[in-house]
């Protein structure tokens, strides 16, 4: 059975205080503004994962990369198998109790204890000598009404989800799951344009765009008809519920061009004739289009840059994308921010939320850079550091610089719908941790704390993601 204490602090006066801040916010509903799970799960009114590896393994990356680090193949994973039979399927959770011991210390390991324990209810230790039996048990359970993904969303208490979506999606799915008086959250799609930005990275670009042009209703084959077809889809999406945009590249410069030479590189681009160095001209160039579209339409834009996307080609081609070999990079937002932050900082309705791998950016740029400029938020810690530690440096290095209004509340980011509300109640865990600490120094009376709890969970994310 997992510990009632689990992440408070270890000094017995201060957790006392955590505990009355964690049980100011640990019923509230969950709001999810930036995840990755698919809008199919959703939409049918009784879907149910089809066994645990489905629901644990195959479509989270956090935990097949640890697996794939021990040398076990993703295939053997479920990652890029159509048919993966259930023989399969149990071998593959096997897999992962036989290996368990890699887990050790990381949050994937309390992640999925807390899983277990809190949704399924099962608390015998995981491992090799139990994972078929509690592949079994998890089996029958997902064959139960109240464990069919609309029932876990009402279970888990989520009032907002959004999910990450194709530029050209129609968006029927979201639009026809809320028009649902059954299902139990709002639903939000989120526009990802990354694929029209990127000419160099992205294979057969022209047909892409030409495509873009097509589902927009214009002749996308132009610089002037490109950018327009990209502003009627962020229109469109916000139409169908969006509230924000989303965007990953090396950086988030803003270099604009001469009109001259955007339209020279775009008819390159077109002919598939672009160096990797005109390629992030034009991206850059692109981005800073987006940054102009965020203050006519009002959508957020949050951006995960600074990463090594798909640093392993061999399981790339083999693969595909989003199988975890992404690796942190280097970041620089107090440079690659200043033409954007002179430009558009000021103007407290446009809200950018910034994430990042680098933590060294918290309090030397980020930290101080929200605590100046009215649009800049800082993104919860993501990917490599959303665990424990990182996440009490985050609080301590933002607040320290810009206070908790310009935290961006909780993301879970994740492909996992089990692990949201653990990710969720993990950070609710942490923040009071922190504020605990604030309390106990008398920096904070506890009527204060509380406030800020209640915030970190409610007011601070709707505010940021404009949800009221």
């Amino acid at each position: 059975m997992v510990n009632a204490d689990r992440l408070l602090p270890a000094d017995p006066h201060t957790r006392d205080i955590a505990r009355e801040l964690y049980a100011e916010v640990k019923d509230l509903p969950i709001i999810s503004p930036h995840g990755h799970v698919p809008v199919e799960w959703f939409h049918d009114k009784d879907y149910h994962f089809a066994n645990p590896t489905e629901l644990f393994i195959t479509p989270d990356h956090y935990v097949t990369r640890i697996l794939h680090s021990q040398g076990v193949q993703l295939k053997d994973l479920g990652v890029g198998q159509k048919d993966f039979t259930e023989e399969q399927s149990k071998h593959a959770f096997e897999l992962l109790g036989k290996y368990w011991y890699a887990y050790v210390g990381t949050p994937m390991q309390y992640w999925f204890d807390d899983e277990l324990s809190t949704v399924f209810g099962i608390d015998k230790p995981f491992g090799p000598d139990t994972a078929g039996e509690i592949y079994d048990e998890i089996n029958d359970d997902l064959k139960q009404p109240e464990f069919s993904t609309r029932a876990l969303v009402k279970k888990f208490n989520i009032e907002f989800i959004s999910t990450t979506d194709d530029t050209l999606d129609d968006l029927h799915l979201h639009d026809e799951t809320n028009a649902d008086p059954d299902f139990p959250a709002r639903l939000a799609p989120a526009f990802r344009p990354d694929l029209y930005l990127e000419p160099y990275k992205t294979a057969n670009w022209a047909h892409e765009v030409e495509k873009l042009g097509e589902v927009a209703g214009i002749d996308a084959t132009t610089y002037a008809g490109f950018t327009e077809a990209l502003r009627r889809r962020r229109q469109y999406f916000k139409a169908h519920g969006a509230v924000l945009s989303d965007h990953s590249h090396a950086d988030v410069r803003t270099d604009r061009l001469s009109d001259t030479e955007v339209n020279r590189l775009f008819k390159q681009a077109m002919a598939g004739n672009i160096t990797p160095e005109e390629g992030d001209k034009l991206r850059r160039h692109f981005f800073a289009d987006q940054v102009e579209m965020a203050q006519e339409d009002g959508l957020v834009m949050t951006v995960h840059p600074h990463v090594h996307r798909d640093y392993d080609p061999q399981n790339l081609a083999q693969y595909g994308v989003n199988i975890g070999a992404d690796i942190p990079a280097k970041a620089e937002y107090a440079v690659d921010l200043k033409s954007l932050l002179n430009k558009y900082g000021n103007n407290p309705d446009f809200h950018f939320v910034a994430f990042t791998m680098d933590e060294t950016v918290y309090s030397r740029e980020l930290g101080p850079l929200a605590g100046f400029y009215p649009s800049l938020y800082v993104g919860a810690p993501w990917w490599f550091l959303d665990s424990p530690e990182p996440i009490l440096r985050y609080f301590d290095y933002i607040t320290t610089a810009a206070g908790f209004t310009k935290l961006s509340g909780f993301i879970d980011d994740t492909r996992a719908l089990c692990s949201i509300p653990t990710r969720h109640d993990t950070n609710r865990r942490l923040t009071a941790r922190f504020v605990s600490g604030l309390v106990a120094d008398h920096r904070l009376s506890m009527d204060e704390g509380k406030k800020v709890m209640r915030d970190s969970v409610q007011a601070g994310p709707r505010h940021v993601f404009k949800l009221d």
